[in-house]
């Protein structure tokens, strides 16, 4: 069994957070209030743009892992941060960078950058994520090698979520397309710093290789989706992802139609971050004295009532929010520091036991998973608007949303995240790997 990692590869592998953390945040906070409020589009048009490209990108994810099984057994998976990170941030700062005036056109433009966007992503994040399964096979390890990177990724959530949107409304105080297009350019910068710090900083990282699995890629999934362990974990973390992904689209509205401010949804996203920052060692704790599993379902819980409390964003009071939103993000940082530790643990267990390589596949269709729900969340938020009747703008267009709309943005802000995270504990009842990994040591003592 490997030891523990140096901290400077902890470090060097958190880093990549970065980058995943921008483009994780940013597209599902901003490019769907830039489509109705600055573009014009309608909001049932607009959550489609913004799901149609993460479609494209849940069914490359798993050809992306396959390429880098094979890549791994000759020159390693690191390549890939380098120039998949740096596309992504070329790709990003474009996407804000075209035309306004005639909102067909702005519609095709976000489509195609969008989907180059998501294209770049995939080449990033699954070989990012299929590495901590090679880097060590230490079960508290990788929970150690996952809190650094949440802490990381916290802060680059803080650093993207909150500046973004002021730069947004630098330009007059209210969102204008001049806005958009220097937000663009920080958070392509932000991505450029992640994809060089990751590369970089794991060219030390011990590479467990073993050969690619052999056999074609629809083999290959059918053998994951088989493992019991990834399925239930998988379904539980796409699930959470829907949630999450409406609260993000949704902070947006909540700030502008029932807190009415414009510093709100900074506030509201440092509110719903920052506690990572502390309490994230809180989790990793909690995994050492039970199990990452039962660490999941405190997390899960946690993130329930904070959600459920934002609901009190109805009576216009920032304060609660903001609190409401701390009591969330307590729960959210424990919701990623376990599910991105249980992974690795599962997908080495298949490859010591078929002592072939296909965890770049696990990681690609986990990554799948996740563009999924994070690309179907702002979807079902934008239907909620769209059911609720919210009126979209051009830039410049001041429109007073009724009350029946406000109730909608509220339900769609609070409950229906909080909803959806409920149900995905019904999928975690099913992991067994702790509860194997607990016999096995007894069997040894």
């Amino acid at each position: 069994m490997t030891g523990p990692l140096p901290p400077s590869v902890r470090r060097g592998y958190a880093a990549g957070s970065v980058a995943t953390g921008a483009f994780g945040t940013v597209p599902g906070l901003l490019l769907l209030p830039y489509l109705t409020d600055v573009v014009g589009i309608g909001a049932a048009i607009a959550g489609l743009i913004v799901f149609l490209p993460k479609a494209w990108d849940v069914v490359i994810d798993p050809f992306v892992g396959r390429i880098s099984d094979r890549a791994a057994d000759r020159r390693g998976r690191r390549p890939f941060l380098l120039w998949g990170g740096l596309l992504l941030a070329i790709a990003f700062a474009l996407l804000f960078a075209g035309p306004t005036g005639v909102p067909a056109l702005s519609g095709v433009y976000v489509v195609v950058l969008f989907v180059a966007c998501a294209t770049a992503f995939t080449f990033f994040q699954v070989p990012f994520m299929a590495m901590p399964a090679e880097m060590t096979d230490d079960y508290d390890e990788r929970t150690r090698l996952m809190t650094w990177r949440v802490v990381v990724l916290a802060l680059a959530i803080l650093v993207s979520g909150g500046v973004a949107p002021m730069l947004v409304n630098a330009f007059g105080g209210e969102p204008t397309a001049d806005g958009y297009r220097v937000m663009g350019v920080f958070v392509g910068l932000l991505i450029v710093a992640g994809a060089l710090g990751a590369y970089l900083g794991t060219a030390r990282a011990p590479e467990r290789r073993r050969p690619a699995a052999a056999g074609s890629i629809a083999e290959q999934l059918r053998i994951i989706v088989q493992v019991a362990d990834f399925r239930s974990l998988l379904l539980t973390f796409v699930v959470q992802a829907l949630g999450i992904g409406a609260l993000l689209a949704a902070v947006a509205y909540g700030a502008k139609d029932l807190l009415d401010s414009s510093l709100a949804a900074t506030l509201l996203f440092v509110a719903f971050v920052g506690p990572a920052l502390v309490v994230t060692p809180f989790w990793e704790r909690v995994a050492a004295r039970r199990d990452k599993r039962h660490g999941y379902v405190l997390a899960s819980v946690t993130m329930i009532v904070g959600m459920l409390a934002l609901l009190v964003a109805h009576t216009g009071s920032l304060v609660l929010t903001c609190l409401a939103a701390g009591v969330a993000g307590i729960g959210y940082a424990g919701a990623q520091v376990f599910p991105l530790a249980m992974l690795p643990d599962v997908a080495g267990r298949d490859a010591e036991r078929s002592e072939e390589n296909r965890i770049g596949v696990f990681a690609g269709l986990w990554t799948a998973g996740e563009t999924l729900g994070m690309a179907l969340g702002p979807a079902i938020f934008a239907l909620v608007l769209a059911i609720g009747g919210y009126l979209s703008s051009t830039e410049g267009e001041v429109v007073v949303q009724d009350d029946g709309t406000r109730l909608a943005i509220a339900l769609g802000f609070s409950v229906l995240p909080a909803l959806l995270v409920a149900v995905s504990l019904f999928f975690l009842r099913h992991y067994r790997h702790d509860s194997e990994r607990e016999e096995v040591a007894r069997e040894h003592r």
